[in-house]
């Protein structure tokens, strides 16, 4: 894709004024020896409260990308409570999902082993290669130290299953929340997103020692566990970050994925990683990850995750969400020698079943994204852009704190006030 030549000028100019990632929060003040202090954050819950607060405003404000994503933030909320409850679902669930495991930019990209390998892992690592060298090759993916993407995206919630009917959305694309989306990565294992949605706003950000969620109704949070990499980087926008995820997958069979023949790659997270990242009465079961990379272009064009947690309240019975995302990247395209996708599709399942037989529930929502503009090793972007926010919340995160008062005891609003939990903690 070519590069527009006063997006550039615009680009750096914003960046030289400071108005890159770090501009929507204020810095947290650094102790003699380099390291942060100031508030701790509290843990992330990734989805929506079960109170009413109002959605937030944007505290960014700039030219060129700037002013494209404060229109997106310009546009009223509807005050209907069933509009907001849909909305925090939709980005709660959609807008930063992380990667099941730890994987770190600056670690050695394996080389090929036969000798004494199982056949899985060995056809795996040799369907990597083929992806690194289809992507633009380890050698120029090395040289990319940052990198800076735009998109756009349509987010909506399509059906809602119960044990007695099926709701459909009817007109589902002029249902839709459309909005918009920036994403900033820089070496070593830091990023940050940005993504505006329906009015509201949800910012994430990894400063490559913890990973922090921002939105208006639950404020400045962090993830449990190891720091991961941004689900969304990995569909079809951040090749080497991608090899290095499917590092230990194994070659689990063939399939075709929308007429291509693909071959699969399996991860399944560790049993540490998942005990780290659960948290009190919510326990992280599984998490897999499934590749499906083209045996005709050898770029990742389908990817599916699926994550099981178990939440068992004290004095109920255990309730079970299992999240399932499937994403299909479109339209390759080279940015600068590196293929970018720059299209595609997520279905996300949100299934609910335990406690009684015929309780289960299942929630559909679909994002479809274009990606508008990609830069690599953007000047003047350095770690400070990267920083926490200093508006964390100075107490620990409360068990309760999603549930309206006077019902945070029944045990159906504890299961899903932890609707919260579920898509951060997969």
């Amino acid at each position: 894709m070519e590069r527009k030549q006063g997006f550039f000028s615009a680009l750096k100019d914003e960046v030289i004024r400071g108005l890159s990632p770090v501009r929507s929060r204020r810095r947290p003040k650094l102790l003699t020896d380099g390291s942060l202090t100031g508030e701790t954050l509290a843990p992330l819950y990734e989805g929506p409260d079960q109170d009413g607060s109002e959605l937030g405003e944007s505290k960014r404000a700039g030219s060129g990308i700037g002013l494209w994503m404060k229109g997106q933030l310009s546009r009223a909320p509807s005050v209907g409570a069933k509009y907001r409850s849909d909305l925090r679902l939709l980005l709660g669930v959609m807008g930063a999902p992380l990667a099941p495991v730890h994987v770190s930019s600056v670690d050695p990209f394996p080389h090929l082993c036969i000798k004494d390998t199982p056949i899985e892992t060995s056809s795996a690592q040799y369907i990597l290669q083929q992806y690194t060298a289809a992507s633009g090759g380890q050698k120029l993916q090395n040289s990319i130290k940052n990198a800076y993407a735009m998109g756009k995206v349509k987010m909506v919630a399509s059906e809602l299953e119960t044990a007695s009917r099926v709701v459909k959305h009817k007109h589902v694309v002029g249902a839709a929340d459309t909005g918009g989306f920036v994403l900033w990565q820089m070496n070593p294992d830091m990023w940050y997103v940005e993504l505006a949605v329906g009015g509201s706003k949800v910012q994430a950000g990894c400063n490559g020692n913890l990973v922090w969620r921002h939105t208006p109704w639950l404020g400045s949070r962090t993830a449990k566990g190891p720091v991961r990499p941004l689900r969304r980087a990995l569909q079809g926008l951040d090749p080497r970050t991608t090899a290095s995820m499917f590092t230990d997958a194994k070659c689990v069979g063939e399939k075709k994925i929308n007429g291509e023949d693909c071959f699969i790659l399996k991860l399944t997270a560790d049993p540490q990683t998942l005990k780290a990242r659960s948290e009190g009465p919510a326990e992280i079961i599984r998490h897999v990850l499934f590749g499906y990379f083209s045996q005709k272009t050898g770029l990742i064009v389908h990817m599916e995750d699926s994550h099981l947690t178990r939440i068992q309240a004290t004095g109920t019975d255990a309730v079970y969400w299992e999240t399932t995302i499937n994403s299909s990247m479109d339209d390759y395209r080279s940015v600068e020698g590196v293929m970018i996708a720059h299209s595609g599709h997520s279905v996300v399942t949100l299934f609910r079943f335990g406690e009684m037989a015929m309780s289960h529930t299942k929630t559909r929502m679909e994002e479809a994204w274009t990606i508008e503009e990609v830069a690599f090793n953007v000047p003047g972007l350095s770690i400070d852009c990267f920083i926490p926010p200093a508006d964390l919340k100075s107490a620990p995160f409360s068990e309760t704190s999603d549930f309206p008062g006077g019902e945070r005891g029944k045990s159906g609003l504890v299961v899903a006030g932890h609707r919260a939990k579920v898509a951060a903690l997969g």
